[in-house]
């Protein structure tokens, strides 16, 4: 089963470079996984677009709608957050080996904890998990 990065939501709901082979990999899975935490993250996302003129209000209303109806009907599983993801999280951070910050570092304790595939278009992001061998994937053009 596999776990979600953020990275790649925005890509699935916002108009991206890497929205439509997102979206392919997407259509074949069978509810994918998230946690609260990418909630959260998505809806930064979204507002950041609309600071930086990527995207309208309305547009932007209209992809929260969309994502939050998607959580609502089911089609993600959601993983809540538990503190053993935390202190794998903090072990990992406190090692001092990659650039992982907080967040990233919870989204990899998740996957890993969880034995769930990561799922990231976000290359550092990715190569922090190869070195704590966490099943991941790239998604890049």
């Amino acid at each position: 089963m596999l776990y979600l990065d953020t990275s790649v939501l925005v890509a699935y709901y916002c108009p991206e470079a890497l929205s439509r082979q997102v979206q392919s990999l997407l259509r074949e899975q069978v509810k994918p996984a998230l946690s609260v935490l990418t909630e959260v993250e998505f809806t930064s996302a979204v507002a950041k677009k609309i600071r930086l003129n990527e995207l309208g209000n309305a547009d932007a209303n209209r992809i929260l709608a969309k994502f939050t109806s998607h959580v609502e009907a089911g089609l993600y599983r959601m993983v809540p957050v538990e503190n053993h993801h935390w202190r794998l999280a903090r072990g990992w951070i406190g090692l001092f080996t990659t650039s992982l910050r907080t967040l990233d570092a919870l989204h990899l304790a998740i996957a890993s904890a969880e034995e769930l595939q990561l799922i990231t278009s976000d290359k550092q992001f990715y190569q922090a998990a190869e070195m704590f061998a966490v099943d991941a994937r790239l998604v890049a053009p």
